[in-house]
């Protein structure tokens, strides 16, 4: 991102990570900031590659959910 972009959309963008379950979020974090592949964080969590897998696609879909909808709430999710 450039100095010029806008800040309501940082702000979304914030928002919509905050609202992530911790897990979803440190994991999400870790692959699109971090770069770090599945392998890496699965030996650093102590999960499978498969959990982070999983857990990675659940936060990018509640992350695109959350960009959507901004006033979902995170009990929420579990009503879709």
């Amino acid at each position: 991102m450039t100095d010029d972009d806008d800040p309501a959309l940082l702000a979304r963008l914030e928002d919509a990570v905050l609202r992530l379950p911790r897990i979803q979020r440190d994991i999400f974090l870790a692959v699109r900031l971090d770069a770090l592949s599945y392998a890496e964080i699965a030996e650093r969590t102590g999960l499978t590659t498969a959990q982070v897998e999983r857990l990675f696609a659940e936060a990018l879909g509640n992350f695109c959910r959350n960009l959507d909808d901004p006033t979902r709430h995170r009990w929420r999710r579990w009503f879709r």
